[in-house]
């Protein structure tokens, strides 16, 4: 996820009274979501329908015709939150148990910001075949596969696969959020300081699952120039060492051949895109363009303080909530998938993605400043926008089967 926090060391030792003691421990005592019944079971008349001998009736209509399964199951309304806790916010590798309360935590806003059912998977397995495989064998269970915190270069190979085998979304939301939620804030930075995308040199900072996103999702969306660095400086074609993701961004990106350091590309620069946790220094913002855009977004610490980007810069957005402009995928995965469940697509596609950052971009509408080139997750038209947006998108891609 593109939000993060600073965490204490907990003693071992500590007890449960005690850690309740923290408002945080406290809030996720015996988890944060739950399973609730649609239907009565007051008397034996409810329970002959709701199960046998009533279920029967229905168990085989659906072997019968096994598309039945969306109208009379919640299986086509319901997504499998999915990690391996191999890339958990920015704890890094922690394992699949104490990914837990992120993945309680993201089901929560499915059903919070737009009535998605979500049920948290974590698995005790890192091996890229044997999560495809354990995924696929799940997938009979639900509407769509919402890939979270596994570590790239991994991701991309999973989700590659599991688009390719399966026929309902799948999307991991730590590429496709973040790219969603940075192009719809970006395309609102751009209009604001009088300038189209077409228009801009971005430098994005970090080739991990959301740098490599945010970077396709901006050449999908038309972006003047566009180069990307890694923890050993600009990615180009022919430099050495690139594993095959990065070799494709070489082909791709960088029109100007950057070969140095990520400060040395930022000169003259458009747009900054943070998503490394390194630094950048004051001094590099400064040698960027005039009305520069700076997006530094590692949590909980931003590559460049946002009062002083904003200095030299005419609109900073990090990813936390105590500064304005707050890039948070929440304002997209939500819609996104509410979207693709109520037309029961079979993919997400790019012009999908696209589609729900320009419904996010437009809630701004006349409002915008440079304080406020993205909404608020809690402004209440974001979740219904993105929604509409991405259900149209997915009828004219031919994705949709309602």
């Amino acid at each position: 996820m593109t939000t993060g926090v600073a965490v204490a060391a907990t003693p071992a030792s500590a007890s449960v009274e005690s850690l309740d003691l923290d408002p945080a421990f406290a809030l996720h005592r015996g988890g944060k979501i739950e399973i609730r019944s649609t239907v009565p079971v007051r008397d034996a008349d409810d329970l002959a329908l709701a199960y046998t001998p009533g279920v029967a009736r229905v168990c085989t209509a659906i072997a019968e015709t096994p598309a039945l399964s969306d109208d009379y199951t919640w299986v086509s309304r319901v997504v499998a939150v999915v990690s391996d806790g191999t890339a958990v916010l920015g704890l890094g590798d922690i394992g699949p148990s104490a990914a837990m309360p992120v993945m309680e935590g993201k089901a929560l806003l499915f059903k919070e910001f737009a009535n998605v059912d979500a049920v948290p998977i974590c698995l005790d397995c890192t091996d890229v075949d044997a999560l495809v495989e354990t995924v696929v064998r799940l997938a009979p269970s639900f509407g769509g596969i919402n890939l979270e915190d596994i570590s790239a270069p991994r991701c991309f190979e999973i989700e590659a696969r599991l688009r390719d085998l399966l026929d309902i979304p799948v999307f991991h939301d730590d590429q496709h959020g973040t790219a969603i939620v940075v192009l719809a804030a970006l395309q609102n930075a751009a209009r604001l300081t009088g300038r189209s995308l077409g228009d801009l040199r971005a430098v994005v900072a970090g080739a991990g699952a959301s740098g490599v996103a945010v970077t396709r999702i901006l050449l999908e969306a038309g972006i003047g120039d566009i180069a990307v660095s890694d923890s050993k400086g600009m990615i180009y074609e022919g430099r050495e060492g690139l594993n095959p993701v990065k070799e494709a961004l070489a082909r791709d990106t960088n029109k100007a051949a950057h070969a140095g350091s990520t400060e040395e590309a930022l000169a003259g620069a458009d747009v900054f895109v943070g998503l490394s946790g390194s630094t950048v220094s004051e001094q590099a913002i400064a040698s960027m363009a005039a009305d520069s855009i700076v997006f530094a977004l590692s949590n909980p610490t931003p590559e460049v303080h946002p009062d002083v980007a904003a200095r030299h810069a005419g609109v900073v957005a990090t990813g936390r909530s105590d500064f304005p402009n707050q890039i948070n995928n929440v304002l997209a995965f939500p819609g996104v998938f509410r979207g693709a469940l109520d037309v029961r697509a079979t993919t997400i596609t790019e012009n999908m993605k696209v589609a729900a950052a320009n419904a996010l971009a437009g809630v701004v509408g006349d409002d915008l400043s440079t304080t406020y080139v993205i909404p608020s997750p809690f402004d209440e038209r974001v979740a219904p926008a993105v929604t509409a947006a991405v259900a149209a998108q997915a009828r004219a891609d031919g994705v949709a089967r309602l």
